[in-house]
């Protein structure tokens, strides 16, 4: 048990090592700090005077990287030894404001030249749900991108993700072009037969609403989704639903 002079001490000591911390950031930036020092300060965010370094350490292990300590649930990191309800709010927020402004950040900026930021903010929103979640990418006439919104959760397919909602979404903010993507809780890229028909579907169905689906997004595990249009797929469904307006026409 600690003596009142130990305590102190201690709470001295680790009151320094924050310190520097903090110094370290400002003095060198993000990248001078390892994944367990960046969720050590987080924490302490939460407990400022609770030494946290060990938690951070743990959760790093069990957890195994940054992103997946930051996606991870509440129940699931209160399970770490020096893990509280206020630790979790700590890193649930600091996840909150990073989607909040990759989000905001892509506003009004063009899609074609902002594509990697635009990957950015989906893998860092729909990484780690445990459920799909789909998500839409509005665009004007020249891919300027008006906003975004995830619009369904749960199994994605064409009977849970109605094009019709879609369509008056985009309608609603006057946009010409979409870019969709959803995640795979499964951590696979692999896109499934359904994936594959949910696009044919929403490609077919804006077309004649002279919308321009422009690609399907895979959220998996990694740092970079799989995109239907670079994998040529999009090419494919969008000769196939020529073809077929063509005969319809």
């Amino acid at each position: 048990m600690l003596t009142a002079v130990k305590k102190d001490e201690w709470q001295k000591k680790g009151a320094g090592h924050r310190q520097r911390l903090r110094e370290k950031f400002l003095e060198q930036g993000i990248n001078a700090f390892t994944d367990a020092e960046i969720i050590e300060l987080l924490l302490t965010f939460g407990t400022p005077r609770s030494d946290c370094k060990g938690a951070a350490r743990a959760a790093l292990k069990e957890l195994g990287s940054l992103p997946t300590v930051l996606d991870a649930s509440g129940p699931r990191l209160t399970r770490i030894k020096g893990i509280g309800p206020k630790n979790v709010f700590a890193l649930h927020f600091i996840q909150g404001v990073a989607r909040r402004y990759l989000k905001q950040r892509l506003a009004g900026r063009d899609y074609i030249t902002s594509s990697a930021d635009v990957a950015d903010y989906l893998v860092h929103l729909l990484r780690g749900l445990k459920r799909e979640a789909f998500a839409v990418i509005y665009l004007d006439a020249s891919h300027g991108i008006i906003d975004s919104e995830v619009i369904s959760e749960g199994t994605v397919t064409v009977n849970t993700v109605y094009p019709r909602e879609v369509v008056i979404a985009a309608l609603k903010r006057n946009a010409a072009a979409l870019v969709i993507a959803h995640n795979h809780p499964s951590g696979s890229l692999n896109p499934s037969p359904q994936d594959e028909q949910l696009t044919r579907t929403l490609h077919l169905i804006c077309n004649f609403m002279h919308i321009r689906l422009l690609d399907h997004l895979i959220i998996g595990d990694g740092d970079q989704p799989f995109s239907f249009a670079d994998h040529g797929i999009m090419a494919r469904i969008q000769d196939d639903c020529r073809t077929l307006v063509d005969a319809i026409r």
